[in-house]
């Protein structure tokens, strides 16, 4: 008994042991060849689904990797069940071998020690990641560490139409100016909408000093004074708004709506590419463009995670570098694909793979990754949290 006992303690860690090694490419590849690779993903758009199916294509082409899209409505569900396989002492062969993911999801996932790595930085193409101008290396503020490949980015921009506006702007000051020579030419949708929101965030990170306090939660110490600046700008701006800020657009095609309608002359947007699709579908009239801050703006990226207990854990990382390659993220940018933004740095590139982007038809109205800029980080959620609460105090208007 007490040899088997001994022998059983020594086998405990093989499954960990056998695990692949991310530095060591080869053998990586070489494990991949034939297995199948379940991705845990959003399946709610055509558009992506058929993208992961190239996908898919490519890597059974290239290195022998079945994919098999497991369409998901809420990426929470994939987190409840590797969480229950754990819990089941299932720590071998789950049935989720990489996960669509970010914010909450990535780090409750994390935290309960439900991922493998750490792979992303070992990849061969995070040589191209844009690692000084994206944030991909923090996940709404909880460092990635590696436990997560970006492969997408979101990031904010303004709308703004040229016929009535001549330049573009370049901080929340000038904005406010703007506003204040012309009242009633600029809204954003009313908070808590995503988008409503995400103004107020943006506003913040531009008119702090130092944004970098936000990245840590907010407290009854400190939340005062870092917010101050944010309110007395909301004082300044919400009389000169859109029906002087006693109504706000409900969302974010409500906005869009008024600029249609030649109501109002900016709105914000989480998607560089959706002017020029809102053009090409009649939303906006064509002399709409975008811009960024000067500072640059918020931006979040989309990564892909491995779960601990994967039985594919090689074929899993051959996918997450192949999302990471010129030529899939190329792709993935054609506006008539996905029209997501890279995470690639556009001078880590080789001439060829940078035509392929240059070449891309992005669109009248949608910035290219140069002109894009610097991403500013999100915020930590909590400070939302409480900003959405005390605006809504403030400035809110019955719906």
């Amino acid at each position: 008994m007490k040899r088997l006992a001994l022998l059983a303690a020594l086998l405990a860690p093989l499954s960990a042991l056998a695990d692949p090694k991310p530095a060591d490419w080869d053998s990586v590849l070489a494990e991949a060849r034939g297995q199948t690779v379940y991705w845990d993903a959003w399946g709610g758009s055509t558009t992506t689904n058929d993208f992961i199916a190239w996908v898919g294509e490519q890597v059974m082409a290239d290195y022998g990797v079945t994919l098999e899209h497991v369409k998901l409505t809420d990426t929470a569900d994939a987190v409840t069940r590797v969480l229950s396989e754990k819990q089941a002492g299932q720590n071998d062969k789950g049935a989720i071998d990489m996960i669509w993911i970010n914010g909450a999801n990535f780090a409750s996932m994390k935290e309960a020690g439900l991922l493998f790595g750490p792979f992303a930085e070992q990849l061969p193409n995070w040589a191209f990641v844009d690692t000084e101008g994206k944030t991909v290396q923090t996940d709404f503020t909880v460092p990635v560490e590696g436990y997560e490949s970006p492969w997408a980015m979101a990031q904010v921009v303004f709308m703004y139409d040229t016929a009535r506006l001549d330049t573009p702007l370049g901080s929340m000051t000038a904005l406010l100016d703007l506003s204040v020579a012309h009242p009633g030419r600029f809204t954003y949708p009313q908070p808590p909408d995503f988008l409503g929101t995400t103004f107020l965030k943006q506003a913040l990170v531009d008119l702090l000093p130092d944004p970098t306090v936000l990245s840590e939660p907010a407290s009854d110490a400190n939340y005062d004074a870092v917010t101050a600046p944010l309110w007395a700008y909301l004082d300044k701006l919400t009389p000169t708004l859109w029906r002087q800020g006693k109504a706000y657009p409900a969302t974010g095609p409500a906005q869009l709506q008024l600029i249609a309608d030649g109501e109002v002359d900016l709105a914000i947007s989480f998607s560089p590419g959706e002017a020029t699709a809102a053009i090409a579908n009649n939303q906006l009239p064509d002399t709409v463009r975008t811009f960024v801050l000067d500072k640059g703006t918020i931006g979040n990226a989309s990564f892909v995670a491995i779960p601990y207990n994967s039985g594919a854990k090689a074929g899993a990382m051959v996918v997450a570098n192949f999302l990471l390659s010129p030529a899939s993220q190329a792709r993935a940018q054609d506006p008539n694909i996905l029209g997501y933004g890279t995470v690639l740095a556009m001078d880590k590139l080789s001439a060829p793979d940078r035509a392929a982007f240059d070449s891309l038809d992005l669109g009248i109205a949608t910035l290219t990754p140069d002109q894009l800029g610097s991403v500013q980080a999100e915020p930590h959620p909590s400070w939302m949290t409480r900003i959405a609460e005390d605006w809504a105090k403030r400035y809110g208007v019955a719906q």
